[in-house]
């Protein structure tokens, strides 16, 4: 079936594992995708109408290629096209994917071409119609050699019934599920690398994030409170038009008591277990259901799997590590691509951090120091002093009183 379109450009977006859902979660993902993405398009002033073809969104507007920038950065999208769109017919694709073509295809150059025909759209099958594509492509330029495995240049077709799709470059996206379907979290997160990577990886699992940063005050080097406020900005850029939180808690008060009588070695772990202590009483009032940490295991002293024990142990709540596993030049790598690793980061120290720290935590000391500097009071003071900062779109908003913990971290 002939299909008459006026040629135009079109942003196709194309998700990936939402397919493995049943029909009517499938469709639930796909509209929370499509939300996602109108809310970040809003937050740019970009106007557009959408279209869902079976396995695609496709988004038409005036700015075709700042649309496929901003879409190429939300949680679900797999990969993203600025395409031509025009009759389905071979010969119309064949005119379009010649002129693309031309502008890329040398001499020497290994391309290919990748065609799809929708079922019951008329004419020749997939395999035809690269067959007849690629002979296009080859007369345009007749000292091109075509490879199917390793090709430097690739044509994309998509023969549907609306209309036949072109297009010869993909801007890779985050994939993961739609950001809001999988409920809450508490992330920790500070001026390091390895938190802002931890809550990246939830959020592009679909979970909307409430971060939760420790101020130690003179405890800590100078760029650490301005640090984690720019690493929270900065994950703000990969759900525009929702509001992002962060609570800072005034911990100065625990390193100035862990500072007399109790024993050094047990400092970092007992700072890990008052953060989760506090994060653990947030998340009733944060609709919040795991806390989540940038931890990988052995990275520090407090990281080795005697210590992740105890640490986890003065939760009941869930407690997930996304990088536990990962290389610390793995993180830097995914730190980087995400916009939040910083090559000159300033003074991050922690002037708490013992010259021998415990890699072997005894639970029972641990919990005997607790005791021994009125732990259960710290947390109950660091409650009372909380500082709410939300990020949206990048932009940074400072709140002073805590009745803004009352507020849901974002409409799911």
């Amino acid at each position: 079936m002939v299909v008459k379109v006026e040629e135009q450009m079109v942003v196709m977006v194309r998700y990936g594992e939402l397919f493995l859902k049943s029909e009517p979660v499938k469709r639930h993902f796909i509209g929370l995708l499509i939300r996602n993405i109108k809310r970040s398009l809003d937050a740019e002033g970009l106007s557009f109408r959408h279209e869902t073809p079976r396995g695609r969104i496709l988004i038409y507007g005036d700015h075709p290629r700042k649309i496929a920038a901003e879409v190429a950065r939300v949680f679900g999208v797999v990969d993203v096209s600025v395409a031509t769109i025009t009759n389905n017919t071979p010969e119309e694709i064949g005119r379009v994917a010649k002129t693309l073509g031309q502008k890329h295809l040398k001499a020497g150059m290994r391309f290919a071409v990748r065609a799809k025909r929708e079922k019951g759209s008329g004419g020749p099958d997939s395999q035809e119609l690269g067959r007849v594509i690629g002979g296009v492509l080859l007369d345009a330029q007749p000292g091109a050699v075509v490879d199917l495995t390793h090709p430097e240049y690739e044509v994309f077709i998509e023969a549907r019934g609306n209309g036949g799709f072109i297009y010869d470059h993909r801007i890779p996206a985050p994939g993961g599920l739609p950001f809001g379907t999988q409920g809450n979290a508490i992330g920790l997160i500070s001026a390091g690398i390895d938190s802002p990577v931890a809550s990246w990886m939830m959020m592009k699992r679909g979970c909307g994030m409430v971060h939760l940063n420790m101020d130690a005050g003179r405890w800590a080097g100078c760029a650490t409170a301005a640090g984690a406020v720019e690493n929270h900005r900065k994950l703000s850029l990969w759900v525009k038009g929702y509001p992002l939180r962060m609570l800072v808690v005034d911990s100065s008060p625990l390193y100035d008591a862990m500072s007399r009588g109790i024993p050094q070695r047990y400092i970092c772990v007992i700072c890990k277990r008052f953060m989760f202590r506090v994060a653990a009483e947030l998340m009733p009032g944060e609709h919040a259901e795991v806390i989540v940490t940038g931890e990988n295991l052995g990275q520090v002293a407090s990281q080795t799997l005697s210590n992740l024990a105890v640490i986890s142990s003065a939760v009941s709540a869930p407690v997930i590590r996304p990088l536990v596993t990962y290389d610390k030049g793995e993180i830097v790598t995914i730190a980087r691509r995400i916009g939040t690793f910083n090559q000159k980061p300033g003074d991050l120290c922690c002037r708490a951090v013992p010259a021998m720290p415990s890699t072997g935590a005894n639970l029972a000391e641990v919990i005997a120091a607790e005791e021994k500097i009125d732990f259960d009071l710290l947390i109950e003071q660091a409650l009372e002093r909380i500082k709410v900062i939300t990020a949206m779109n990048g932009e940074i908003t400072v709140h002073e009183k805590p009745e803004c913990l009352s507020t849901p971290p974002c409409e799911m």
